[in-house]
């Protein structure tokens, strides 16, 4: 497994990203500086990691998503390669249109830093082949722009054929407000093309890598990547 994460100006989870990957799956990870046209050859997964692109200048990941780099991003996903966006990256690929939707200002108009327990709600992805559905598990969530929007008929859509990939859920894994820290539409925390292998998240997993942080969730999460690569993995289309 070949994994490039990419590295914009006022990205500040790249290293965090590098580390849980090396560390959870022992693989070659290189990092891509934003002006690059071309992605490392071989890449099996493009992560793009959280912070604040560009200083979130205009919008979060506007300015991001028009870098030399996001050619060979778009490319990459285009013939079935895995795409990640994590938190920014999330909101680079909702720029991009490569996913879906707009990240818009939480709720509270406040930025939002704490562990979130999140409903597995789809596992016929590379991402969440090795958890059950229903699961819950726990990633910190760190953003001031996090709500998760749709019109009502892509909302739809999107719930139809599966693409609400992770929920906001109490530790019990009921919904309800209470447990929607930012506002999002249904609860939605991430989410996923109908091809199945570009994913964005607002929450961190490379966060929820090691118990000395507090928790290992994630580490199923990149293994459940591997596990999918292993098994010749490409396009994933969902049913």
């Amino acid at each position: 497994m070949k994994t490039a994460v990419v590295i914009f100006p006022g990205s500040n989870c790249d290293q965090d990203v590098i580390h849980s990957v090396r560390d959870t799956l022992g693989c070659e990870v290189n990092a891509v500086w934003h002006r690059e046209e071309r992605l490392p050859e071989g890449t099996d997964l493009v992560i793009l990691p959280g912070g604040f692109s560009y200083g979130d200048y205009l919008r979060s990941g506007a300015m991001a998503a028009r870098s030399p780099v996001m050619g060979a991003v778009r490319e990459h996903g285009g013939h079935g390669g895995l795409v990640l966006g994590i938190c920014n990256g999330f909101q680079i690929l909702t720029e991009s249109r490569l996913l879906p939707g707009v990240l818009l200002p939480n709720k509270t108009l406040s930025f939002i830093c704490r562990p979130c327990c999140l409903s597995v709600e789809n596992t016929e992805t590379p991402f969440t082949g090795l958890f059950e559905k229903g699961q819950v598990v726990q990633f910190p969530i760190a953003h001031g722009d996090g709500l998760f929007f749709l019109p009502a008929d892509e909302l739809e859509d999107l719930e139809k054929r599966g693409g609400a990939v992770f929920r906001y859920v109490s530790p019990g894994g009921d919904g309800g407000d209470e447990w929607n820290p930012n506002g999002s539409v249904n609860s939605i925390a991430g989410i996923v093309n109908p091809e199945g292998n570009i994913l964005g998240l607002m929450p961190h997993p490379e966060r929820a890598s090691e118990a000395i942080l507090g928790g290992e969730d994630g580490r199923l999460f990149w293994r459940s990547v591997a596990s999918f690569l292993e098994k010749g993995g490409r396009r994933h289309g969902l049913q």
